[in-house]
């Protein structure tokens, strides 16, 4: 299928990487990629490998992990589509890419290769600075994440997610917000155990913040997530 079709097949998603660009400038861009398809739980970048190809997410759901020394996979960013990843092949000198990132399901990405990237970003501008904007972005998520670390409850921990999840790659639909996500992934993305992931995923079911079903959460309700006069349990700041 040739790209420009994918990427109307797609419905349409906003692609910041070309905003800016003259519509012949953009068809140029798009020429030069290669469009390919990852099935559910693919690995398409790996922690410490050469960075060798920059991706546009056209369709699908893509999350970026760090691997710790120990071996323990944590969960950052999920990528929804239109947006970007594989930033670091952009930077003059060649780098590895300093997180993994793995198709949550079935996906199709736009891939150029670092040379032809790179090679368009000198000659428009746009695209530098319209991938320098998402670097920004997914700089400042790093730091809320940070301080909700050092600042939040679990309860808000797991709310902020849920919250991030809905804005980044939730589908509206009647009755709410659906987010394809397992409260595993929850757990692991909020910092906390899944036993108190699982507890107050049931706390919000039960007051109709949300339906939970098997690999999916509708959010109902958010503004009943952290209600202002919320009663902590004791043990919220546990992980």
């Amino acid at each position: 299928m040739p790209v420009r079709a994918a990427m109307q097949v797609a419905g349409g998603p906003r692609y910041r990487l070309l905003e800016g660009l003259s519509e012949d400038d953009r068809e140029a861009v798009l020429a030069a990629a290669a469009l390919r398809q990852f099935s559910t739980s693919s690995l398409i970048t790996e922690q410490g490998a050469a960075a060798s190809h920059f991706y546009l997410l056209v369709s699908g759901c893509v999350r970026l992990f760090y691997t710790t020394a120990e071996g323990r996979k944590i969960l950052l960013i999920w990528i929804a589509p239109g947006e970007v990843f594989g930033g670091v092949t952009l930077l003059a000198k060649p780098r590895s890419y300093m997180v993994s990132a793995e198709s949550v399901k079935d996906s199709k990405a736009l891939v150029w290769t670092r040379a032809s990237i790179r090679g368009f970003a000198e000659k428009y501008p746009h695209i530098r600075d319209n991938a320098m904007t998402v670097a920004g972005e997914y700089v400042e998520w790093y730091m809320k994440a940070h301080m909700a670390l050092t600042c939040y409850t679990a309860r808000e921990r797991l709310a902020e997610v849920l919250l991030g999840l809905a804005r980044a790659i939730g589908e509206k639909q009647t009755g709410g917000i659906a987010i394809d996500v397992r409260n595993e992934d929850l757990a692991n993305a909020a910092n906390i155990t899944p036993y108190t992931a699982s507890r107050l995923m049931s706390q919000w079911q039960k007051c109709g913040a949300i339906v939970k079903w098997r690999g999916k959460v509708m959010l109902r309700r958010p503004e009943r997530l952290l209600p202002k006069a919320v009663e902590r349990a004791p043990d919220d700041r546990r992980p």
